[in-house]
């Protein structure tokens, strides 16, 4: 009997669901930050960080077995791995936090934050479409959603900088802890861009 063909979408899907769970936890970190409650609440994101890298230990072993995939086989191991650099980059945020020991919460990081759970959404509604990328209209869409909010994080990020340094200035420690922090969510979004730009990139190589 032929083995059920392993399906390289749905474990795509999946992995953006884990990026979404992350950052539906860093929204609510910031909007009740209590600085006791980051061990446990890394410890839980360090959890989804490992169900997904089981994941992607699942794809790749596939990957090196079965002759025929959707798409190249190439294509799908650099899109599972930039989708483990999401799920990484935000599981690293209240690793940060806890290294730096911040105890005082920057307002710009809820904003930040929020604009990480929109591009993850929009990014988990793109990768449910992707399957379908020879029929689908909408899928660019989604593609250009998640580079707006690229900019809109990009325009952010630059903000938050300048604060740091035009309102508290007489703190260089806050100055460094946050500016690491607000790094590492910076590139949470870049790393969902990149994935959006790869789905684009695999469009209009097989179509």
């Amino acid at each position: 009997m032929p083995r059920e063909r392993f399906d390289y979408f749905s474990a795509l899907e999946r992995q953006g669901e884990f990026a979404c769970e992350e950052a539906l936890m860093l929204v609510a970190l910031f909007k009740d930050f209590d600085p006791g409650a980051l061990p446990d609440q890394a410890s839980a994101m360090h959890e989804i960080e490992n169900a997904a890298d089981q994941q992607n230990h699942e794809l790749f072993t596939h990957i090196a077995i079965e002759f025929l995939t959707p798409i190249d086989r190439e294509d799908i191991a650099e899109m599972a791995q930039r989708l483990d650099d999401i799920v990484d980059y935000i599981e690293d945020v209240p690793q940060q936090l806890y290294m730096f020991n911040i105890q005082k919460l920057n307002p710009y990081a809820q904003a930040m934050a929020e604009i990480i759970q929109r591009a993850t959404l929009a990014l988990v509604a793109a990768l449910k479409e992707f399957r379908h990328f020879k029929k689908t209209h909408t899928l660019s869409d989604r593609i250009i959603e998640i580079n707006d909010l690229e900019e809109e994080a990009d325009k952010l990020y630059s903000r938050s900088i300048r604060d740091l340094y035009v309102n508290h200035a007489d703190d260089p420690v806050y100055i460094m802890s946050w500016s690491n922090v607000f790094l590492r969510m910076e590139r949470c979004i870049d790393a969902c861009e990149n994935v959006a730009d790869m789905m684009g990139t695999i469009v209009l190589k097989n179509t």
